[in-house]
């Protein structure tokens, strides 16, 4: 068809190849901006860390956050809530590990998923108190298992 007012054809796109451009656009990013390998082994990991059937606990208090700094006081452990319906974690992280309680209190597995590292599995007692020797060093989850129902808290940088 053409274009009475200017004279020209209309762009005309039956011809043009999407898929290589695409292709091309891939390639090209590859090269000038390649993913860090740390990234994507990051990715692959949370991918395969990924449960269809958990829910997901929401972070409803954090002490860097919502407390009220006490003058003077160094070293003091980050406080932190998540809720997911019914089912509450409180959490203390300090510089030695995790310390916490699952309410209602019951029996639970968790594991402390971290960036890089395997995750790490403790046990929670009949009062729902857990602790974990491995303080996480860098971005990290929970992930409970009461009876059939898995819980995964929101991820956070330690």
């Amino acid at each position: 068809m053409h274009d009475e007012a200017t004279g020209e054809e209309p762009f005309d796109d039956d011809g043009f190849d999407v898929e290589l451009l695409q292709e091309e656009l891939r390639q090209a990013a590859a090269i000038l901006d390649p993913v860090p390998p740390q990234l994507r082994q990051l990715a692959v990991e949370a991918f395969a860390l990924h449960d269809l059937d958990a829910r997901i606990a929401e972070l409803t208090f954090d002490s860097v956050v919502d407390a009220i700094p006490v003058r003077g006081a160094t070293d003091v452990p980050r406080m932190l809530t998540f809720r997911a319906g019914e089912v509450t974690v409180d959490v203390e992280v300090t510089a030695q590990g995790l310390m916490g309680q699952v309410l209602p209190p019951q029996q639970a597995r968790i594991e402390v998923l971290g960036g890089l590292q395997t995750a790490t599995s403790v046990d929670a007692d009949d009062m729902g108190r857990f602790t974990s020797d491995a303080p996480p060093g860098g971005p990290f989850a929970l992930r409970l298992r009461t009876g059939g129902e898995v819980v995964v808290t929101e991820w956070l940088r330690a």
